[in-house]
């Protein structure tokens, strides 16, 4: 049951994004796969225990790879996809952690959310980066053998 909330709300979390942001509506439906899948590869590198920056890194990388592959069947670019599916990998509770302890006088813990949210930021930049990095030597590769 637990399983089938996570998919429900990380699907709603990037498609409801994706209407905010006004992505047509052709592009929602894979925002939505998208986005649950990089929230699942997410839950299962936590739920091994090995830390929330793989967790976050790996699965910026399946929402980047997923992405460039929707891109590619629809159409489309690869960024309407990207910035919605992402939503549910923000850290969202440690931002408002370390604004929360700013404001109460708590300056060291609050200072500590801050890198927090700066290593998991760094992780999903660099599993977009990764991402794309195959993506392009994999797109060059066939290039090269289709010619």
């Amino acid at each position: 049951m637990n399983l089938l909330i996570n998919i429900l709300f990380s699907y709603l979390a990037s498609v409801g994004f994706g209407v905010l942001l006004n992505i047509p509506r052709r592009a929602l439906n894979g925002c939505g796969i998208i986005g649950v899948l990089g929230w699942m590869v997410y839950l299962f590198i936590k739920h091994l225990d090995l830390g929330n920056m793989l967790a976050n890194l790996l699965a910026a990388f399946a929402i980047g790879v997923t992405a460039i592959i929707f891109a590619r069947v629809k159409k489309m670019p690869m960024i309407l996809f990207n910035i919605p599916s992402l939503v549910p990998l923000v850290p969202g509770g440690q931002s408002y952690r370390a604004i929360r302890y700013f404001a109460l006088g708590n300056n060291s813990l609050a200072i500590e959310y801050l890198v927090q949210v700066g290593m998991i930021a760094g992780a999903i930049a660099m599993g977009f980066f990764l991402a794309e990095l195959v993506g392009q030597v994999y797109f060059k590769i066939r290039t090269v053998k289709e010619s």
